[in-house]
């Protein structure tokens, strides 16, 4: 299978998963989910600073800056498949 076949069915997996990752790890399939399928975050920080959420999602996506969407979807597939065991 290609990389982009594999990472749709990563994705899809990653909706079923038996436990649910931690807020750390679920914050890093966002971020890589982002950059796999929007490459860099160009998007102003939240305006609302108490929004702690949209700040974190914000800053987790931006620090994979300059990542590649390949890179970004072999690490996202990675990870899907240790969380699933």
């Amino acid at each position: 299978m290609e990389t982009k076949e594999l990472f749709e069915k990563a994705v899809k997996d990653s909706e079923s998963l038996s436990v649910r990752p931690s807020n750390d790890t679920l914050l890093q399939l966002y971020a890589l989910y982002k950059q796999a399928t929007e490459g860099d975050n160009l998007k102003e920080a939240p305006e609302n600073p108490f929004d702690f959420v949209k700040k974190a999602k914000h800053e987790a996506w931006l620090s994979l800056t300059g990542k590649s969407t390949d890179e970004s979807m072999k690490e996202y597939i990675q990870l899907v498949e240790k969380l699933k065991g």
